[in-house]
């Protein structure tokens, strides 16, 4: 990993609670397995559990071969699309993610941005700065609220599942749209399966929750957008490249939509890009998953993992190489 996500996610206290499970150099920090003044080639050759999080370099043959004895891969990160390669699941290495951690403050995000999108806070909040008075907030947006809404979730992956199950709270009416989930389990997770179309011409916000995946390129195109009902909002939490950004770009210009995005395509935005600028659009800045305090969260599954590791105890959140083909 990057040194600023050792000395963020390993703290002193943690790296001190990690060596009573486990032989740790601290100081054997890498992005790059063939670039560390003070990595030799004994101690690679001796690894058994590597550490990883953001920044990892690629576990391509190359540098499995510098590590005969590695068994196992705990990354305190989400995806491990970055790394793992199929040289790992070829040398039958057990790899763990803190994916499900990662994705609370995802899922908190977008609970909020589901909550805001329907009251029109950004909207509200702009014209109340810009007119320093109470107008009729009604008139000029009917129906405005959340009760009785209609929120869609677009892939059942674990932050899709969190965010339906903390949307379950509200008095919402829930749709599902996901490929390889049947109207029975769309119902334990409190909502009703849905086909895509149908769900963008019903729903009042539609919540993207899918992996970048060649069949899920642009899986917002100009086509699908124009399903939407006006007012609606579409919100983007998962990858950039979900959405067709030109499309967008021209739906939240005619003013026609509403949008919250905390990933683009690309990313970062060109700086004359219309979306910084309009008032129906949001743009974050990636900051939807794990940040400052919510870091403390991914560390802890990683040390749980480690620990279940050294205790001959299989990973609570293991990834596989089939699971890995259809996720983030």
């Amino acid at each position: 990993m990057g040194r600023p996500h050792r000395d963020a996610l390993f703290p002193p206290a943690v790296l001190e609670e990690l060596t009573r499970h486990v032989d740790i150099a601290p100081r054997l920090v890498t992005d790059g397995f063939d670039r560390v003044p003070d990595l030799t080639a004994p101690d690679l050759a001796a690894v058994e559990l590597l550490i990883t999080s953001w920044g990892c370099p690629v576990l391509d043959h190359a540098a499995l071969e510098r590590m005969p004895a590695l068994k196992a891969v705990v990354h305190a990160a989400g995806s491990v699309k970055h790394h793992v390669t199929e040289a790992c699941w070829d040398r039958g290495l057990l790899v763990s993610t803190a994916a499900a951690a990662n994705a609370l403050p995802v899922a908190e995000y977008t609970v909020a941005a589901v909550l805001f999108a329907n009251k029109r806070v950004r909207e509200i909040g702009g014209l109340y700065r810009e007119h320093r008075a109470a107008l009729d907030w009604a008139a000029r947006y009917p129906g405005f609220g959340n009760y009785r809404r209609t929120v869609g979730v677009v892939g059942a992956s674990l932050v899709g599942r969190r965010v339906l199950e903390l949307l379950g709270s509200y008095d919402f009416d829930l749709l599902v749209a996901d490929p390889h989930l049947d109207p029975v389990r769309a119902r334990s997770l409190g909502a009703r399966l849905a086909g895509l179309d149908e769900m963008m011409a019903v729903c009042d916000v539609v919540s993207l929750h899918a992996p970048a995946l060649p069949e899920t390129h642009h899986l917002m195109d100009a086509r699908r957008l124009s399903l939407l009902r006006d007012g609606a909002t579409l919100i983007n939490t998962a990858r950039g490249s979900l959405v067709d950004t030109q499309a967008l770009t021209a739906e939240a210009s005619a003013g026609r939509i509403h949008a919250v995005l905390d990933v683009t395509d690309p990313e970062v935005l060109p700086a004359a890009s219309p979306l910084y600028s309009l008032p129906n659009v949001l743009l974050t800045p990636h900051i939807a998953g794990s940040l400052g305090g919510e870091l403390q969260r991914i560390t802890r599954s990683a040390l749980d993992e480690v620990e279940r590791y050294c205790a001959g105890k299989e990973f609570a959140h293991a990834v596989t190489r089939d699971v890995l083909t259809t996720s983030a």
